[in-house]
Formats: C-alpha cells, sequence, structure tokens
C-alpha cells in the first residue's frame, strides 16, 4: 500500500540570520537565497565541491537542503545519498533532521528497501519529537505531528514486511498523536484489503482496533458486518446495534433484522424486534427495502402466536371451499325446482341447507374480520415506524 504522510516541514535557514563570516558563508547564503529550486541545487554542489571537509558551518545543511529540495535533474538516490551525509556529518537543529530523517525513511519504504534503516530512523524522529515538545517555548502541534510521523514511518515499514499487528498498532498511536483522519483512511483501507480477500481473521483485528480506538457508528458497524461474515452474529449484533443507535441507516437496520429473524426461529420473544427493525429498515434508503417489508409482513403474520393469521387464512379457505360445495348441492337439488314441486319433506331440506349455508357465510365473516384486526395492526406498526423516523 503506497502512502505518503502529509506533514509540512518547515525548512529553516540555519538557526537564526545567516550571516557572511568568510568566502563559503557567502556561497552558502548565495544558494539558499535564491527562488529557483535546481539553481540552488546547483549552487549548494559548487558549495560542497569547493568547501566540503574544510570547517564551514554550514557544510552540513547544504547536504540536508541538497536532499531535500526537489529538483527534476536531480536523482532520488542523489537525494538519499545526501540525507545520508547530513546525518553522518551531524550537528543539524532539530526541525532539519527530523525533516531529513522523514525524507529518508519515508523512501526507504516506499522502495521496500533498507527497512531496519526506515524504522531506526523513524524511531529516531519519536525521539527527537519526544525531547523538544518537553522544551520551554515549543511548538506542541509541530512537534506532535512530527512523532506521529514516526509512527506512521514505523505502520508502513511493519504493512511492507506483512508484520500487521504492528502495522495496526503504529498508525493508531500516529493518529492518537496527530488527529490525522487520513492515516485512519490508510488503516481502514488494510482492513477492508484482508476482508476483499476473504481474510476475515486479520480483517477482523484491524477494524476491533480501529474500533477500540475511535468508537465511531461507522467503525463499529464495519466490524459488525464483517463479524456477520463469520458467522459471529451474537457479537455483530451488539456492534450492529450500537452503530445504529448513533447514526441511523436503512442498511445497517437491514442488517441487525436479518440476524434478529434468523434468532426469531428458536427464540419467539425476539420477533417484536425484527419486526421493528425491518419496518424501520423500509421507510429508510437502501437497496434492500422491499425485502425488508416482505420480511416485516412475514414475521409479523406467520410468527406472531397472538394472531393465528396462518390458521385464519386456512379456516377461510377451508369454509369457502365448504360452502361452494354446499351451494352447488344445493342447485342441483332445488335450483331448478318451484316450491310446489317440493315435497314438505324437500321444503324442510331446503330450509336446513340454506340455514347451514347462511351460518357458513357468517362464520366467513368472523374470520375475514379477525384478518382485517390483523392487517390493521400491521398497519398501525408502519403508522408508527413512519412516526418515529420522521417519515411521510
Amino acid at each position: 500500500m503506497k502512502k505518503t504522510l502529509l506533514l509540512i516541514l518547515i525548512l529553516l535557514f540555519g538557526s537564526g540570520l545567516l550571516i557572511a563570516q568568510n568566502p563559503a558563508d557567502e556561497a552558502y547564503i548565495k544558494a539558499m537565497t535564491v527562488q529557483d529550486n535546481c539553481e540552488r541545487v546547483k549552487l549548494l554542489k559548487d558549495f560542497i565541491d569547493k568547501y566540503a571537509g574544510k570547517g564551514s558551518q554550514y557544510e552540513n545543511y547544504a547536504y540536508a537542503y541538497l536532499s531535500l529540495t526537489p529538483c527534476p535533474s536531480k536523482s532520488l538516490q542523489e537525494s538519499l545519498n545526501y540525507g545520508e551525509k547530513a546525518l553522518s556529518v551531524g550537528g543539524l537543529d532539530a526541525l532539519i533532521k527530523a525533516s531529513v530523517l522523514i525524507f529518508l525513511a519515508n523512501n526507504y519504504v516506499s522502495q521496500g528497501q533498507n527497512l531496519d534503516k526506515a524504522k531506526n530512523y523513524a524511531n529516531q524522529l519519536i525521539e527527537i519529537g519526544k525531547t523538544e515538545k518537553t522544551k520551554e517555548g515549543a511548538n506542541l502541534d509541530q512537534w506532535n505531528k512530527i512523532i506521529a510521523a514516526g509512527y506512521f514511518i514505523l505502520g508502513s515499514a511493519a504493512e511492507k514486511a506483512k508484520d500487521i499487528p504492528g502495522a495496526v498498532e503504529a498508525y493508531l498511536t500516529a493518529y492518537t498523536m496527530s488527529k490525522d483522519s487520513k492515516i485512519m483512511i490508510s488503516v481502514r483501507k488494510m482492513g477492508k484489503s484482508f476482508a476483499d480477500e476473504k481474510n476475515y481473521t486479520e480483517a477482523e483485528k484491524v477494524y476491533r482496533a480501529i474500533y477500540n480506538l475511535t468508537k465511531d457508528p461507522n467503525d463499529a458497524a464495519l466490524l459488525g458486518n464483517l463479524l456477520v461474515k463469520e458467522g459471529k452474529n451474537d457479537e455483530a449484533l451488539g456492534f450492529l446495534k450500537e452503530a445504529y443507535s448513533k447514526k441511523k441507516s436503512g442498511e445497517l437496520a437491514f442488517s441487525i433484522a436479518v440476524i434478529l429473524a434468523k434468532k426469531a426461529q428458536s427464540d419467539p420473544s425476539l420477533v417484536n424486534d425484527a419486526i421493528r427493525y425491518s419496518l424501520e429498515a423500509a421507510f429508510q434508503a437502501n437497496p434492500n427495502s422491499e425485502q425488508a417489508m416482505k420480511m416485516a409482513e412475514g414475521l409479523f403474520f406467520t410468527m406472531n402466536k397472538e394472531l393465528k393469521y396462518n390458521d385464519t387464512v386456512l379456516a377461510i379457505q377451508n369454509k369457502a371451499k365448504e360452502l361452494e360445495e354446499l351451494t352447488q348441492i344445493f342447485n342441483e337439488r332445488f335450483g331448478n325446482k318451484s316450491e310446489e314441486e317440493l315435497s314438505e319433506k324437500d321444503k324442510k331440506k331446503m330450509q336446513d341447507m340454506l340455514a347451514e349455508i347462511e351460518g357458513m357465510k357468517a362464520e366467513i365473516e368472523k374470520l375475514k374480520k379477525q384478518q382485517e384486526t390483523a392487517i390493521a395492526k400491521f398497519n398501525q406498526l408502519i403508522e408508527e415506524t413512519k412516526k418515529r423516523l420522521g417519515v411521510k
């Protein structure tokens, strides 16, 4: 994973004012006061060629700025060599040394080479920051960011070395120091990469570490959904509910509803909760809103033991069939006959059958009212859900 730590490096022209005391100083000051980067690089190289090893007070800074000053005609390897030389000569002020350490360590990590050296420089960077921030008048924010840069580089090096726990720990420490959201984006990408590869064990470690630090609802949702993929539904439910309580969304509600619906198969006490989340998923934007409504209907009408909705529907169907059959028999027996053609016995039979038909109709109407009552209760839940969500 390629990373760039966005840290503003304040490149100082030495400590305090540059005062020319001799030709070497004049040559250095001339180089540092030109505006064009490549011209500065040329003049600094001339300075090194002429005055290196002759006791100039600016030799170390010349190497440092040759390393840090961008110019197309200067190769990366040259810049790295100049940076190493600046460190070996020593005597740099803390901020310039920190800038050189960041430049060298970042590039070594990017190349995937000299990782041990990169980690060494990162640790030096951290120590410099810790020391400098305690000094009177220190810019705490600046030095905290430099310390964070050190931990970020340690994280990058660990990631290159496939040391995921070490990488996550270092990245999160960097975030704690700087509160730079870009760092968390990098860590989340690392977790997503594992999840995409179906390496859920490593992804869980990353997401859990992130959540433990941020307690952010988005991170709780990421962890919860990952735990679902691992089949850890009980724990997933806790994280998803926490995320939903802080930041409602249709997708979260649907994820919760699916888990509860499965659990309700063996624990009927969860049916009402499953219905609630299903309806909330149905009335919030998400690609599963239609499925959520069907799930709510299924749970309400099939698993609500008090309603006995399925029994009612079946009873209506059976009674309707019986009524149809009885009506057919009645029509076949009496449909084409006038009352004068019927014997007293037939008349009594006809009256009995008519009474039975009316009785069946009454039973069906009663069952239909029970059915309508159940539907009304479900519609009431819908209205309550809309009101709760502020949906019209």
